[in-house]
């Protein structure tokens, strides 16, 4: 049955404050337009990119030299160039802030709290730039970095991006061959690296991966110093040095920025690798940073002062969209550890604490809370937050619901959807249109976003492809070492000529929103039928005796079975009278041809170090195939349990 009415809609007042309220107003003024909306602001953005996208620069004080031209060959994906004469600094326009208020604020689970001031942060940058430049790095050299999500790591970033050079970061829990799998492919010029980490309740260690890794890299490497002993793991690794010593020649001063062309390399980020060595993504400093500003202050309304919150770790795209808050004049507020240790209200004290304006996680994170039984709402005071947003897998109805009623009735929940080949979201919200339950506000601004069927053909109210018609600032610059570029065609445009196809399967809603029902490889055919992974998930997940869902297609009698796999909660046992009524809520929820044909019990479900479930690895598993990448699952002990079953022979 169809929702009758929005979960959440603005008040007058939130539209006429909102950032995005007073961009419409000056497009209509500077462009002689009437424009009322969202949807028209879109429209017009799309039909329009080089005024829109100008006007984005404008709007936002990006700081740099804009140039004549805004776009050039604009109708062919990979050969646009927006502001082709442009030059900037991305770490310039992330440090607007001088004196003593609040840049970053951090809490790390071994209760570590620490408070960096803009005058702070400057001072550490203006010597790790000094640093970097006296061991010769300069201008597209790479710095690979296995860090914590901790203020240190955010200077290191600016400081690298102040000269020039390519920040890669990952987090301190990959293994060593993970670490390798990614820095190895690209060369880095200078390795950093934390001393130690805290994990629900555990200190970890990472002298010897710290030592082994700087062994097979052969260059520099810094150990910052965050729950161990920064000193003893550098004098155990060669070539290195902790990051006091590193900077101790030099005193702070104003920091000098290289002005760089719009389309040079910022990040390399890394996709997942579940099913081969990793992906190197390399995004450019001017698409980065006109897309995230454009993210923060028009579609989340962030304003100078405020307290922005992810939920991320350093090898999710989401922290390098985090930093990018700074740009405007926002206070980061990092975290570093399990959201549950000691238990599920850690980060919503930290909310309380600090009057979060923004909180930013994932749909597992939320599911995990109101499957723990805690209700926000009424045990923390969130009357500061206005926007939590949600990513990483599709947000359940459910999950929806569960926002208003157990953590704030009064708050703008945006679900987003984009990723690490863009650096940031195909679908997000906007603060001018209502809130409807299981869905995504809408389509970003500037991205031609549609959703196609397998023929190439628009479809509304029908599920099929999601893709963007038309080139972005924020597309890769290139994969790195890909000379003829033809990963990156064969990654996003062999399916779509001159198409992005971006990989999610997706649907159009009356309102105007979306929703996503998983990503297309995973997507099931059982007699043809193409059936999203997550329609089955909002259903069983929901149930109490089940903690958790993955579900593959199994290659069966000439056609494709749908298996699911089920981790139930303590002390259920999967029961006939259980599998039948899994199999009933399926049929109910959403349709007979969901319905699995086997359901199997299992003690875990592999997933990757950012928490997404592999369900291309378990469906290699369960086919006999190789999965080719084990580094990049957090348990990939887990996969051994898809094995060989004797459930599955029949």
């Amino acid at each position: 049955m169809q929702d009758i009415k929005p979960l959440w809609v603005p008040s007058a007042e939130t539209v006429a404050t909102s950032p995005i309220h007073a961009f419409i107003e000056r497009c209509n003024t500077e462009f002689g337009l009437s424009l009322a909306g969202f949807e028209d602001l879109h429209a017009w953005s799309v039909a329009e990119r080089e005024k829109f996208w100008s006007s984005v620069w404008n709007f936002c004080g990006v700081k740099g030299e804009r140039g004549a031209e805004v776009l050039v060959d604009g109708d062919s994906m990979l050969g646009a160039r927006f502001f082709p004469d442009a030059t900037l600094n991305f770490a310039e326009n992330l440090l607007p802030g001088r004196g003593e208020a609040d840049a970053i604020i951090f809490r790390g689970e071994d209760k570590a709290e620490d408070r960096w001031s803009w005058d702070r942060l400057r001072a550490l940058v203006s010597k790790l730039q000094q640093a970097f430049a006296a061991i010769g790095i300069g201008k597209g050299d790479r710095i690979a970095a296995m860090m914590p999500n901790m203020p240190e790591t955010v200077a290191a970033m600016l400081a690298a991006a102040s000269i020039g050079a390519i920040w890669s970061s990952c987090s301190p829990d990959f293994g060593e061959q993970g670490v390798l799998d990614r820095f190895g492919q690209i060369g880095p010029r200078l390795f950093i690296a934390c001393d130690a980490y805290w994990y629900s309740g555990k200190l970890q260690d990472v002298g010897p991966k710290v030592a082994a890794v700087a062994k097979t890299l052969g260059v520099p490497t810094i150990v910052v110093h965050y729950a161990g002993d920064a000193e003893a793991v550098a004098k155990k690794t060669p070539g290195a040095s902790t990051l006091e010593a590193f900077i101790a020649p030099y005193e702070a001063k104003e920091i000098a920025f290289t002005r760089l062309a719009f389309g040079h390399p910022l990040y390399i980020l890394f996709s997942s690798g579940t099913t081969g060595v990793p992906k190197c993504i390399v995004h450019s400093a001017g698409g980065t940073l006109l897309q995230h500003l454009k993210e923060h202050r028009l579609h989340c309304g962030l304003q100078a002062g405020e307290k922005l919150f992810y939920f991320t770790t350093c090898g999710w795209m989401m922290w390098n969209w985090l930093v990018s808050g700074l740009a405007s004049g926002a206070t980061l507020c990092l975290f570093d550890g399990s959201p549950f240790a000691p238990d599920g209200n850690v980060l919503f004290d930290y909310a309380e604490a600090e009057k979060f304006a923004i909180f930013g996680t994932s749909a597992k994170y939320i599911d995990a809370v109101r499957k723990s039984g805690l209700t926000p709402r009424k045990s923390h005071d969130l009357s500061g937050l206005r926007l939590m947003t949600s990513t990483g897998s599709p947000l359940s109805p459910e999950g929806f619901t569960f926002v208003y009623e157990g953590i704030k009735e009064d708050v703008q929940l945006a679900s987003i959807s984009g990723g690490t080949d863009i650096v940031s979201c195909f679908v997000l919200g906007n603060p001018l249109q209502p809130v409807w339950r299981g869905e995504i506000q809408g389509p970003g601004l500037g991205l031609a976003v549609d959703v196609w069927d397998d023929n190439g053909k628009p479809v509304r109210r029908e599920k099929g492809e999601l893709v963007c018609t038309k080139a972005f600032p924020s597309m890769p610059v290139m994969f790195w070492n890909d000379p003829d570029g033809a990963k990156y065609r064969a990654a996003y445009f062999d399916r779509f000529d001159n198409v992005w196809c971006h990989g999610d399967f997706a649907e159009w809603t009356e309102h105007g929103g979306l929703v996503i029902h998983g990503r297309s490889d995973a997507t099931l055919n059982p007699g043809g039928v193409r059936i999203g992974t997550a329609e089955i998930y909002n259903q069983v997940e929901q149930m109490e005796e089940v903690a958790e869902a993955l579900c593959v297609g199994q290659e069966w009698d000439d056609d494709v079975r749908v298996i699911l796999f089920v981790r139930l909660a303590p002390g259920v046992a999967l029961t006939e009278d259980l599998i039948k009524a899994i199999k009933t809520r399926i049929r109910t929820g959403a349709s007979p041809r969901h319905v699995p044909a086997k359901i199997i019990a299992v003690a875990d479900i592999p997933r990757t170090k950012s928490g997404k479930i592999v369900e291309l690895a378990v469906r290699e598993v369960v086919h006999g195939r190789p999965v080719k990448n084990l580094e990049a699952l957090a348990n990939p002990e887990a996969l051994r349990l898809f094995a060989n079953l004797s459930e599955l022979r029949d």
